[in-house]
């Protein structure tokens, strides 16, 4: 199954019965379908069908939709102003500006008033409004296929980036279980010389007790099950990216367990080799959660 980005762009136009229509569709990260609507006036009755429609199409992302319709030179609606309001109003703004020392009233500003400017309905029968609501909403699917399309080659490309992560991962925790300073002998050397060190310092010490000491703290430092627990991770981005669809959040979670792992691992290391392991882990982590948050 195909991974998507939450992050596209498409744009589609069409024709219906001398109308033109243009959607303009875009999208960017969001924990869930949030929906941003830019309609012209009077269609403001296609917002719930339009919400619906991207609802079902995708899981997260924060959407904007913007309709664009341009009717044929018979279809023009003109618009009517208000003329004794827009004069009264002309007459209050100069004298505010006279006596208070106001900024001049402009031409926008004052016919963006309400009751200044009228746009009559259409006399458009039922049938032809819903022919052109149809229009519209078919254009609407067709701009959300090619934003679908968007989002999955950015998907694509996000997959074999987060699969390197993976690969990084994996081998860095396989280079912490086979350093030197895991081996028997080595930790027998470890105890063996902190006990000496110890000794040597002072005489009164049991050297019986030091050695169950030391070797207590050794293996309280042991780091197996981190990387059992790092090796079940990386299984288990590997066949959540194997298998797609919407995963965004499990690999959102799985990073915070590769995290987790990763600081236990540093904060548990006895040697300098494993300590630059565990940090380089954590970068790389830290890159593989930052990029997950694109996904859906």
């Amino acid at each position: 199954m195909n991974l998507q980005s939450m992050t596209g762009f498409a744009r589609t136009v069409a024709e219906h019965d001398g109308a033109s229509i243009a959607w303009e569709v875009k999208s960017v990260n969001g924990k869930s379908v949030e929906v941003r609507l830019r309609l012209p006036q009077g269609f403001e009755r296609l917002e719930p069908a339009v919400r619906q429609t991207l609802q079902k199409r995708f899981a997260r992302g924060n959407f904007q939709a913007t309709l664009t319709v341009g009717r044929a030179a018979g279809q023009q609606v003109q618009p009517v102003v208000n003329d004794v309001f827009l004069r009264d109003l002309a007459g209050l703004a100069k004298r505010l500006q006279d006596q208070f020392g106001v900024a001049p009233a402009t031409a926008d500003g004052l016919l963006s008033l309400r009751g200044v400017l009228d746009i009559p309905e259409t006399s458009e029968t039922e049938e032809v409004r819903a022919a052109l609501d149809a229009a519209i909403l078919s254009a609407l699917e067709t701009a959300l296929t090619g934003l679908e399309q968007a989002r999955q080659s950015e998907g694509e490309a996000l997959r074999s980036l987060l699969s390197g992560h993976i690969d990084a991962i994996k081998a860095l925790t396989l280079k912490a279980e086979a350093d030197p300073s895991r081996e028997p002998a080595a930790i027998r050397e470890r105890i063996a010389e902190q006990v000496r060190l110890l000794m040597d310092a002072s005489a009164n010490l049991d050297a019986g007790r030091l050695h169950m000491e030391a070797a207590f703290l050794a293996t309280k430092a042991d780091i197996r099950e981190e990387i059992d627990r790092l090796k079940t991770h990386v299984a288990s981005g590997r066949a959540l990216l194997a298998n797609g669809g919407a995963i965004g959040r499990k690999l959102d979670f799985l990073a915070q367990e590769f995290n987790r792992e990763s600081n236990t691992l540093c904060s548990k290391s006895n040697a300098a080799t494993v300590t630059a392991i565990g940090l380089e882990l954590k970068a790389v982590v830290d890159q593989f959660r930052e990029q997950v948050q694109n996904l859906e």
